[in-house]
């Protein structure tokens, strides 16, 4: 068996390939470049962008999940199921709406990421007595169930029927149609939020010892669950804000990895990270060579991908209780 940064090193090696194999692939799995594009253009101004958003918002989803699983000690954990997807997409709808237009290229981010944070502290106040699976998942179900809820208000609310179609389009997830410089105005909020959610594997470490054994060795809960809050917020609330709503990422990458890392927490975190870019090139890779007459979105494909999985965690937790 391969040991952990050999481990590494192949899925960098797959990220690299499957990266490079999305710049070079036309929608319907053709290698063709459009009338009126130099492959110079072609690459920066369509490819690129896409390739890149796909990336950082599949590696986001992918450590966010490994890190919250690891908090929570709950392998169901995942910015999706637990509501804070739906936040950062409802922050960005509200940014969307009522922020100013002149601004707009980085207030929708900006929304997605306040979203997100809220969405993490509203899950963390109910979940503050009961860290039990039952209690955590049903208090992010509750979440993303309110969130969802206000989300369609707004919807329903909106003077323009064009606009609101518009965004129930975007919140099916897809990176596609997004510009270069929208792409680099998340990147520094999404590289902050990695760096600390990086640096938190040292604690989930100590942390998945057990309460008594984190405290000796100097782990602050509260500093903890405040890290996690900031670096998620940026994460996920930035590519969301960007790509729609985009489920179950964070559930499946851990889920597969973790076997690999003999299910250390702190070893997860940049298997995941890795793990979930890849993933996400895979699923968008899949949706340009269907033979279909409308691309699929992206959100869909993970969502058909994800759901089996997540029967198969129920199922698995059930025949263990």
């Amino acid at each position: 068996m391969l040991g952990i940064n050999e481990q590494r090193y192949l899925l960098l090696i797959i990220v690299a390939v499957l990266f490079c194999l999305s710049l070079i692939l036309a929608p319907g799995g053709s290698f063709s470049i459009p009338d009126g594009f130099d492959t110079s253009q072609l690459i920066l101004e369509v490819r690129l962008p896409r390739t890149l958003l796909t990336f950082i918002t599949g590696a986001s989803l992918g450590l966010s999940g490994a890190v919250l699983q690891g908090y929570s000690h709950n392998p169901l954990a995942e910015s999706g199921l637990l509501g804070i997807n739906s936040w950062a997409a409802l922050g960005a709808v509200i940014a969307f709406y009522f922020g100013p237009l002149a601004a707009l290229a980085w207030w929708v981010p900006l929304g997605g990421i306040i979203g997100a944070a809220v969405g993490l502290a509203a899950l963390g106040w109910l979940a503050r007595h009961s860290m039990s699976m039952t209690g955590f998942i049903l208090a992010g179900v509750a979440l993303s169930a309110l969130a969802s809820a206000l989300t369609t208000l707004a919807l329903n609310l909106a003077p323009n029927p064009f606009a609101a179609l518009e965004v129930i389009f975007w919140l099916m997830g897809s990176a596609s149609d997004k510009g270069l410089p929208q792409v680099l105005l998340i990147i520094p909020a999404v590289a902050l939020g990695c760096w600390l959610l990086l640096r938190t594997g040292p604690s989930l470490y100590g942390w998945s010892l057990g309460p008594d054994v984190a405290a000796t060795m100097g782990i602050s809960p509260q500093r903890l669950r405040t890290r996690i809050m900031l670096g998620c917020g940026l994460c996920v609330g930035s590519t969301i804000a960007m790509t729609g709503s985009i489920a179950f990422v964070g559930l499946v990458v851990p889920h597969l990895l973790r076997p690999l890392v003999r299910h250390r927490p702190d070893k997860l975190l940049l298997h995941s990270l890795l793990g979930g870019g890849a993933l996400l090139l895979l699923a968008d890779t899949l949706i340009r060579i269907l033979p279909m007459g409308n691309e699929l979105k992206l959100g869909v494909v993970t969502a058909l991908i994800g759901t089996p999985v997540l029967f198969h965690l129920l199922y698995r937790q059930r025949q263990e209780e």
